[in-house]
């Protein structure tokens, strides 16, 4: 993190907060780039009268510039130098402060013009990012329905006690966690487990925050507090963990941790040691030279043009990069974390297999089934309606809570539902089967007599196996991870080529998991739901499946693959190493080049004119090289629909 962010985040309140989160809802709200704008067209307005020879307006021109440039992390700056803290924000500082004192006033307005920059595009990403916590909190209702002595009585969830009957209506979200005493229903609590379809449930079953009630009228008792629910702990985690990336530094940071108190107790030596053996004003001069030489202009420069051109090429392809230290941690994963649903999966249960007994068709099945289901809206519903070119509804249909329906069609008694409430006769062996399978298996029955066996599952994308299979030819470790039951999980990893799986987990659950991945490399979460944020925000980088995802998801994440194709993940890993490649290029001469002026600066055998020029001079090529960044790598050219055939060296 920068000094101007890593100050803020220290000393802003919570209502502080609340305003600064308002002010950087638009691109040109964010402060950092109001001033940088101000500060551009000061520069530029300098730079106009120096080219008419009006020497005194092109000073208070660029002096004007410096100032409101040097605002956005000058002052910050110090305050973190007075808690003994060091970044790039420091160099910045010493060397314009370096410039002005040998006159170089403009030089040093350039500097802060882009720092500020820089500086102002890392804010706005953060900005979006804490505002994703909104869409979380969203998922709980303005009110909730409690029996309070015998009457029911309306009240927002931070009334809610632990022991209270909350009642929960059919289409109604859950306001905070508890456990079924009365009524059985389908709950919809993909926004909490990731499961892909309503998971059933009766008296005694626990029941999340956020999740959506289905058929039947339910009666909970509360287990936590609103302040302590579900939600509010991926809220927590979420929060945790982004102040953990907050005080993480980017590196540039790194770089002038251990250059800055260096550069610094070495143009103190020169002036003191020279002063007492040689004329104080010329070691006095040199020393500023030195100061000047070791001032970090290009490598203030190398990492946003970077950035800038790598971010602007991912979003050509569909991948949004959420600043400079997203793109440089996105180039140095070894490790990708799949969530299932919406991710390997499209989210969408189809129809697999249909099995009929002896003497009934598959056509005939179905035919039943979509006739109970036409006025359904369980996912379940759809994917059976779509199986089927056209549907009569059956009559005096009617929902047996936690089982199924029943009907009648022609007069005749049509029944729909889980095994263990049909029969499943001779096709148990079936039902098993499709069950290991990873499907849902519903039974259709008519007039008494057992039709056969619909499954429903998820499936995988079209791509998942080639992108799976791309991944671990770049070198990178595969895992799965999803709130589905285990049989599911095992049976689509298995067709996806992934062989380490996590199955049944909570958010809270997949959260700790990345954790101990991390211990062993550099892992990203990739995942498209509200139940994925904490481990997006856990993650050392988080990819959200951004057409498919929850808006939390998107807004925790630093990286939100915009279409639903996920072959663009290779490409832009691929693309980020590229880039990460070109950054580290430019530091490296960045640092080259203050290496070989300082002791030609010490000896007097550059002057400030010289070392000036280098510097402009160094820039132009740091410059040309970060526009590199720009252009795309082979794999990440080829269209998303395109066969892989490049082969790329394992990830570094």
């Amino acid at each position: 993190m920068s000094d101007a962010c890593g100050c803020s985040d220290d000393e802003t309140t919570p209502a502080g907060k609340e305003a600064e989160e308002h002010e950087a809802e638009r691109f040109w709200q964010v402060k950092e780039l109001q001033f940088a704008a101000v500060a551009g067209v000061l520069l530029l307005g300098g730079l106009i009268a120096g080219a008419q020879d009006q020497p005194t307006v092109e000073l208070i021109l660029n002096w004007a510039a410096l100032l409101v440039g040097a605002w956005t992390f000058v002052p910050s700056t110090i305050r973190r130098l007075a808690k003994g803290k060091i970044g790039v924000g420091t160099l910045m500082t010493i060397a314009a402060i370096g410039a002005v004192l040998l006159g170089e006033v403009a030089e040093a307005a350039a500097l802060a013009f882009l720092y500020s920059i820089s500086e102002g595009l890392e804010e706005y990403s953060l900005a979006r990012t804490r505002r994703g916590l909104r869409a979380l909190l969203s998922l709980v209702p303005a009110q909730a329905t409690v029996l309070r002595e015998g009457t029911e009585t309306v009240v927002s969830p931070e009334e809610l006690r632990i022991g209270d009957v909350m009642l929960v209506r059919p289409g109604e979200r859950v306001a905070t966690d508890g456990v079924i005493r009365t009524g059985r229903t389908a709950l919809d609590v993909s926004a909490i487990t990731g499961e892909s379809v309503p998971v059933e449930a009766g008296p005694g079953a626990p029941v999340y925050a956020g999740s959506i009630n289905g058929s039947g009228a339910l009666e909970l008792e509360v287990t936590t507090t609103a302040e302590n629910n579900s939600l509010a702990r991926i809220v927590a985690i979420v929060e945790a963990e982004q102040s953990r990336k907050g005080e993480a530094q980017r590196l540039a940071d790194r770089i002038a941790k251990p250059l800055v108190p260096g550069v610094m107790i070495a143009a103190t030596l020169i002036a003191v040691v020279g002063s007492i053996f040689g004329d104080p004003a010329t070691w006095f001069e040199r020393a500023l030279v030195v100061l000047v030489a070791a001032s970090p202009c290009a490598l203030a420069i190398a990492v946003p043009v970077s950035v800038v051109a790598a971010v602007g090429a991912a979003s050509k392809m569909g991948v949004l990069v959420k600043g400079g230290a997203a793109l440089e941690a996105l180039g140095t994963i070894r490790g990708v974390a799949l969530d299932k649903t919406g991710t390997l999966t499209r989210n969408q249960p189809t129809v697999i297999d249909v099995v009929a007994t002896p003497g009934t068709s598959t056509e005939r099945v179905l035919e039943v089934a979509a006739a109970l289901e036409a006025r359904s809206e369980h996912p379940l519903a759809r994917a059976i309606l779509a199986a089927v070119a056209a549907v009569t509804p059956a009559t005096d249909v009617e929902a047996v809570t936690g089982a199924g329906l029943v009907g009648q069609i022609d007069g005749r008694p049509v029944r729909l539902g889980r095994p263990g409430w049909l029969d499943a006769g001779v096709l148990a062996g079936d039902v098993e089967r499709l069950q290991s399978a990873g499907a849902t298996a519903v039974l259709v029955e008519e007039d008494g007599h057992l039709l056969g066996v619909v499954a429903v599952r998820d499936e995988l994308r079209p791509e998942a196996v080639e992108v799976v299979a791309e991944l671990r030819r770049q070198g990178y470790t595969v895992s799965m991870l999803t709130g589905d039951n285990t049989l599911t999980a095992q049976a689509l990893a298995r067709e996806v080529g992934i062989t380490d799986v996590h199955a049944d987990l909570r958010p809270e659950d997949k959260a700790a998991l990345i954790t101990q991945l991390r211990t062993q490399r550099r892992t990203a979460m990739v995942g498209d739901g509200v139940n994925d944020a904490p481990a997006l925000a856990t993650a050392d980088l988080g990819i959200a499946m951004g057409a498919m995802g929850a808006d939390v998801a998107i807004e925790t994440a630093d990286v939100a693959l915009m279409g639903e194709d996920l072959r663009h993940l290779p490409q832009a890993l691929t693309h980020a190493r590229r880039a990460r490649r070109i950054m580290l290029q430019s530091v490296g001469l960045s640092l080259a080049i203050i290496v070989a002026l300082m002791p030609l600066a010490l000896l007097g055998v550059l002057g400030l004119a010289a070392v000036v020029l280098i510097h402009e001079i160094a820039e132009v090529f740091v410059i040309a090289n970060g526009v590199r960044a720009g252009r795309l790598s082979p794999l990440a050219q080829r269209p998303a629909n395109a066969p892989a055939t490049t082969e790329l060296a394992p990830a570094r």
